[in-house]
């Protein structure tokens, strides 16, 4: 406390402060040496993502929306971004997930390390250190669960299977890996660790209603306090990750099963109620104080979290009042658990009823992340979404046998909260929460990150048991000597421990943090991205609008009502493929209309799968008029033709500009692309008679077999990407990246070549590819063909323009075909190709067609347009019957304006 005194003026008496600190639990060192190695063996590979030169490098996808959204509050500290008109084109969209507290944790570190005014390297070093260093802090809440499960053995162990797990935790926790996974485990296992010591405190305490109603505050303070701060670290959690919303539902289904059970059992529910409304209550305000959206979204911060938290904390305090009800018309205890059953029901038929589509929502979290049911097609063609092939094999791999062992650990935790006599709520609640976890963990191989604190838990369970360091009343136990005890703990350390070490494969931590790089997609698009930025006009600027300097890419833009943003004349959309939404809006500062929050993947796959340039056309125009893109896929062209004539005057403003394809969207993941579109498995591919190649260049015979058929040839991404818009009227190639693919299909028969089973179709080749091949071509019962070689460059980029229509007279039966060829060269690798576009002459020897290449460059960025890297080798040839008859030149400031009218023609 401080007083002021005559002579020295204020003191401080500082014994309360050093008896708090005196109270704290003591940090072990070997706690320390974890959390050392932890941090090391996920920040080896950090040099690899620094290059020298300010050029950003992460891995994996989120890592970039994550820097964007870094980067934003470095700016705008501490604001985080409201919403993004630099994505979802042309809606724009709010991501509650990211921008959230772990990002202004990051952004407040790099602020102070750079001084308030930090380079975009200083962001850098901070993003890629802050992840390890948090995944090493989780060591911490880890450690105190683990203890007070099971003792101080149970701690130590806990923590070195923490620091020892190969899996998806270590993956999602390297340098590089910039994202808000580490951070979640984090602040879950610090909520949970929270609610365990307020559920302890509360039993010994044991408030009641009396309390509140006497305002005991005395009696009540310690049970209120630590309850408080235990919705405080769930309200942190949320904060983090607001689809977090399910350790809430972990909450409520624990109280709706401690309290019911504490009643049945002759006791009072009042006591961990009290813990319950205090905890859930504060959680609750201090989410509703956070709310940026009114729209029901577990990934959005919205009144879905804070309803949840009251709701359950409204629960407990039903349970009491239900409890007393009960005790004072004496009924049977053994029915208040049905009463609370039906209460629960009674209020999800009432939310199904009343608001049908909060409802939907609910149950769309829970079928397919919570329990392994109800996944959709589109959610499968991610992998880590779905669940495990071979559920053991793939728990051995995160886990070891730890896995194993942490079932038991479960099943005797379990066991002694229903049979032991030392009863304690916050067993109940890590028996709850490692079952949810492991639903979780089955149901969607990405959770695995989560299961990393309970299987550690579950496992000091197991160890408390052994070693006789938690009194079980009269559950059976080990008795034996110290000697013995020491020697049973050694030998249970050793299945489980050495398997995790590199004494044993399969992977080690040290595999898994010792050679983290920048993920190859991000590389692979780089030059791509940071061509499209310096040649194309910045959103705003296009056409020779004025907009781009107050369309900033750091700006702040509110909420708009409907969810549609308006943009700004001269702002356009670049299409591409979902997966790659993250680089076009970090590396090329443009705004891609599908991106990794899978947002407009059907409407990117409507395009990209339409089986003609006309329905691709009314697909882009349709889509800012329509409600849900969603709806594209199944409109005929009359329907689309339809929605693109109801087109506002701003939404008529709103299209996309560019599309780019690379090599995969080519190859595997147009598969996806069908899904999305809802074709059938099977569409897009035939057998068909093809050449087997033994190399490159030699052909070996033909067979019958598995490949792309026709229907994929004309799709417009095929058209587009290895056809270079051969033939068609508004689509130009303007760059193709340096990098070469090599497409490849392989089918392999067993039967001596009477069947053949697609192993790859149209696939570019990767090392994991080849070493396929390897594999077949080792295996003496298949025999295998390799056909379809195909080389192409990695990335193309596509301007969609009017065209420029040639018109002319040729001397020429009606009837007759003409055709205009012209021949480019691309910038990059000197690579050539030919354009030609054909029309019918008629009756009086005139033709017209549509072209999108220019003879002549006439315009440039500065003006609002594209400075294109490929370029006509000289004027277009126009032939009939194969003969030259004249040749024609096209500005490029024609196929912007989509003139008509004759084009400047002469005759050879």
């Amino acid at each position: 406390m401080a007083e002021r005194t005559e002579r020295d003026g204020w003191t401080v008496d500082a014994t309360p402060l050093l008896e708090f600190v005196r109270r704290l639990p003591r940090v072990p060192s070997y706690l320390l040496l974890a959390m050392a190695f932890m941090f090391w063996v996920r920040a080896q590979s950090y040099r690899n993502f620094l290059g020298g030169d300010g050029t950003v490098r992460l891995t994996a996808i989120d890592s970039w929306y994550h820097w964007r959204t870094t980067m934003y509050t470095v700016r705008n500290w501490p604001r985080t971004m409201p919403y993004d008109p630099w994505t979802a084109y042309p809606t724009g969209t709010y991501v509650g997930q990211f921008g959230t507290l772990f990002d202004q944790i990051v952004a407040t570190a790099a602020l102070i390390v750079g001084g308030g005014d930090p380079s975009q390297e200083t962001v850098l070093t901070v993003a890629l250190l802050a992840v390890p260093a948090i995944a090493a802090l989780v060591a911490i809440p880890t450690y105190f669960v683990c203890r007070r499960l099971g003792g101080w053995v149970g701690g130590m162990l806990g923590v070195v299977l923490l620091a020892l797990f190969p899996g998806r935790f270590i993956g999602k926790s390297t340098a590089g890996m910039y994202q808000h996974h580490a951070a979640e485990v984090l602040f879950m296992t610090v909520a949970v660790l929270a609610a365990m010591v307020a559920l302890t405190v509360a039993e010994r305490e044991r408030p009641r209603y009396e309390d509140v109603a006497d305002r005991e505050w005395r009696a009540l303070r310690r049970p209120a306090g630590y309850a408080a701060l235990a919705g405080l670290a769930v309200a942190l959690y949320l904060w983090v990750w607001p689809p977090g919303v399910v350790l809430v539902a972990i909450f409520g289904l624990f109280f709706a099963i401690e309290l019911s059970a504490r009643y049945v059992g002759g006791g009072s529910p009042e006591p961990l109620a009290f813990v319950g409304a205090v905890a859930l209550g504060v959680t609750g305000l201090l989410t509703t104080a956070t709310m940026e959206v009114t729209e029901v979204h577990p990934a959005a911060e919205g009144p879905l979290q804070p309803a949840l938290a009251l709701a359950v904390a409204g629960g407990c305090v039903f349970m009491v009042g239900l409890a007393r009800a009960w005790e004072r018309r004496g009924i049977d205890r053994r029915y208040y658990p049905v009463a609370v059953a039906a209460g629960i029901v009674v209020a999800a038929a009432a939310i199904a009823l009343v608001l049908p589509s909060v409802w939907e929502r609910i149950l769309r979290g829970v079928y397919g992340r919570l329990i392994p049911v109800g996944y959709s097609a589109t959610a499968l063609t991610v992998a880590e979404a779905g669940p495990p092939d071979d559920v053991l094999g793939f728990f051995y791999e995160q886990y070891g046998p730890a896995f194993l062992t942490g079932l038991v650990g479960l099943a005797a935790l379990a066991a002694r909260s229903v049979l032991g006599d030392d009863h304690r709520a916050e067993h109940v609640l890590i028996v709850v929460w490692a079952l949810v976890l492991t639903s979780m963990a089955v149901t969607q191989q990405r959770f695995n990150y989560y299961y990393v604190a309970p299987v550690a838990a579950l496992n000091a369970v197991l160890v408390g048991e052994i070693v006789g360091g938690i009194d079980r009343g009269d559950l059976p136990r080990v008795r034996v000597v110290d000697v013995g005890r020491v020697a049973v703990l050694l030998g249970l350390a050793a299945v489980v421990l050495l398997p995790l070490t590199t004494l044993v494969p399969p992977a080690t931590v040290l595999d898994a943090g010792g050679d983290q790089r920048p993920s190859r997609d991000a590389m692979r698009w780089q030059s791509t991205n940071h061509w499209l930025e310096a040649n194309s006009p910045a959103p705003g600027a296009w056409g020779g609008a004025n907009n781009a300097d107050e369309f900033d890419y750091y700006g702040t833009y509110p909420v708009p009502e409907d969810g549609d943003f308006a943009y700004p004349e001269g702002a356009y959309g670049v299409m591409s493929w979902w997966d790659y939404g993250h680089f076009i809006t970090v590396q090329a500062e443009r705004i891609p209309h599908a991106n990794p929050f899978q947002q407009n993947a059907r409407s990117a796959a409507a395009f990209f799968t339409a089986d003609s340039e006309e329905r691709a056309q009314l697909v882009l125009e349709a889509i800012p008029a329509a409600e849900k893109s969603d709806d594209l896929n199944r409109l005929d062209e009359g329907e689309l033709a339809a929605l693109a004539d109801e087109r506002t005057a701003q939404e008529r403003g709103e299209g996309s500009r560019y599309v780019v394809i690379d090599d995969e969207m080519a190859g595997h993941k147009f598969e996806s692309m069908r899904t999305y579109a809802g074709e059938d498995a099977d569409a897009y591919r035939a057998d068909r008679e093809v050449q087997v190649v033994e190399d490159a260049s030699t052909v070996s015979g033909t067979v019958t077999a598995p490949t792309r058929d026709e229907a994929f040839e004309e799709t417009v991404l095929s058209r587009l990407y290895f056809d270079d818009a051969d033939g068609m009227e508004h689509y130009r190639l303007v760059h193709n990246d340096d990098q070469q693919s090599q497409f490849v299909t392989v089918a392999v028969s067993r039967d001596g070549g009477e069947t053949w089973e697609p192993e790859y179709v149209n696939r570019p080749v990767t090392q994991r590819v080849l070493d396929t091949l390897d594999r077949l071509q080792a295996d003496p019962d298949a025999e295998v063909a390799v056909y379809d070689l195909r080389m192409q460059p990695a990335v193309k980029v596509f301007e969609r323009v009017e065209g420029a229509e040639l018109t002319g007279t040729v001397d020429a039966p009606a009837g007759s075909t003409v055709t205009a060829e012209l021949r480019l060269t691309t910038e990059q690798r000197g690579r050539t190709f030919t354009y030609e576009q054909t029309a019918t002459v008629g009756e009086d020897g005139s033709f017209s067609m549509t072209v999108p290449y220019a003879t002549r460059e006439d315009v440039d960025v500065e003006e609002g347009y594209t400075d294109s890297s490929v370029t006509a080798d000289g004027p277009y040839a126009i032939r009939v019957d194969g003969e030259v008859v004249a040749t024609a030149e096209v500005d490029e400031s024609a196929l912007y304006a989509g003139e008509t009218g004759e084009v400047a023609m002469r005759t050879e």
